[in-house]
């Protein structure tokens, strides 16, 4: 706190509150609520906002600082993989926070262990490295590719294909790694070392690969989504995939999955991957491994862990905190078998939007996505844009997030019901009505 008070104030112990406007009284332990005016004022302007304070939650619903209840089908974008103030997680973060909270990976932790164990046991990997988000999770992966290209393969300079339409953090590799310009502007020179190809089209991929290695080998890793979410709820098609594992170890090419929007069971299955028919050689995981608290992991084969001592860290990587409550949505995946539930709420909703296309033809064209990550798309040449939909369910009790802009996606707590899958399918045929679409 010292380090933000000028330093001709006193150095005596001041109340927070008297640094804050007379109207952000603090001392409550009631949420408070901020206008626009007041929140802008203090906050970088860096997301464009919907006028809505949430200030508590319960399964799959969310209050708002008027008390009005909204069903939550943003789950903090694919992220409270339990919805709110679940049970085991309530007990998880009590106990953890009330034994050992964060030491040092200077030292062994017993619940980074665990869930690791827990990691390797449910998937493909055998070595885990923790991280605190998703773009961390992908920038070790990127630092993994690039050490294994220059040391096991002697390349050089190395080179990482990436989707164009795809989505990989905000850092400065990983939006170079995301082939998507509208993130890149005005932050260049981007970091070297990326090109692209087309996202489930292997003729430009097989193109790419053989201009690039033309002379000598450069491409040391191929970087997809299994199912592109910011990109438009693209699932990955299993033909493309399993051509690009075929070319990866025909050319002895890592290829990372980015798993951070769609693994933890959000498509039915534990990880993405297991769509495909295919095994990646490593994958990222953060989002709905937490269940809200930040938590990411790169996970690799043996194979390619070459990484030593020194060669990456992260201070609060793998801390017994964030561990217990990963290790926590873990077990309670498979205790509350919500994979079944994923697979069943996914075709109930998926049906009843379908519904809605065929009730209005003229503006929505189709619905695509696996489990409980599905996109409602909108025809280009319509009026209608997928953040006026958002803002017409918003106004019904129902909160969605766009994925671009013709896109609505839908990505519910997996814990949803059948009834609250209901209610949200009427809640957007009403969103719907009231635009008044012709």
């Amino acid at each position: 706190m010292l380090d933000l008070i000028h330093s001709s104030i006193p150095l005596q112990p001041v109340s927070l509150n008297t640094l804050l406007p007379n109207s952000l009284d603090l001392s409550s332990n009631q949420g408070q609520s901020f206008s626009p005016d007041q929140f802008d004022a203090v906050v970088m302007g860096t997301y464009g906002r919907f006028p809505l304070t949430l200030t508590r939650g319960q399964g799959c619903y969310v209050w708002d600082d008027q008390d009005r209840r909204y069903l939550d089908f943003v789950a903090g974008i694919a992220t409270c993989t339990l919805g709110h103030a679940h049970p085991a997680m309530v007990e998880a973060v009590t106990q953890q926070i009330q034994t050992l909270h964060h030491v040092s990976n200077l030292y062994y932790v017993p619940e980074q262990g665990a869930l690791a164990h827990w990691l390797v046991q449910h998937s493909c990997g055998d070595r885990v490295f923790f991280c605190n988000s998703g773009a961390e999770a992908n920038e070790a992966a990127i630092k993994l590719a690039r050490k294994y290209a220059h040391t096991q393969r002697g390349i050089t300079y190395p080179i990482i294909l990436t989707a164009r339409a795809s989505f990989h953090g905000r850092t400065l590799a990983t939006i170079t790694a995301t082939g998507q310009p509208k993130y890149q502007k005005n932050f260049d020179p981007l970091m070297p070392g990326f090109a692209y190809v087309t996202y489930n089209d292997i003729a430009d991929l097989e193109a790419t690969l053989a201009d690039l290695d033309r002379d000598q080998p450069q491409v040391a890793a191929i970087m997809l989504e299994a199912l592109q979410g910011e990109g438009g709820v693209c699932p990955g098609d299993r033909a493309y995939f399993q051509r690009v594992r075929q070319l990866c170890d025909e050319k002895g090419i890592l290829l990372i999955l980015d798993e951070v929007q769609v693994g933890m069971g959000r498509t039915g299955s534990l990880w993405g991957y297991e769509n495909l028919g295919i095994e990646p050689d490593i994958f990222t995981s953060a989002k709905g491994l937490g269940g809200g608290i930040p938590i990411g992991a790169m996970i690799c084969k043996a194979h390619c862990d070459v990484f030593a001592p020194g060669d990456h860290a992260s201070t609060f990587g793998g801390n017994p905190f964030a561990c217990k409550v990963g290790l926590t949505v873990c077990q309670t995946l498979v205790s509350e078998n919500l994979l079944a539930n994923v697979q069943a709420r996914g075709e109930q909703l998926r049906a009843g939007l379908e519904r809605l296309v065929q009730q209005y033809p003229t503006h929505l064209t189709e619905v695509r996505g696996w489990g409980l990550i599905n996109g409602l798309v909108l025809r280009a040449e319509s009026t209608l844009k997928a953040a006026d939909l958002v803002r017409a369910a918003m106004d019904q009790g129902l909160l969605l997030v766009p994925a671009g802009p013709q896109v609505v996606r839908f990505v519910p707590p997996l814990t949803v019901s059948a009834d609250e899958i209901q209610q949200a399918l009427l809640a957007m045929e009403k969103a719907l009505t009231s635009l008044a679409l012709t």
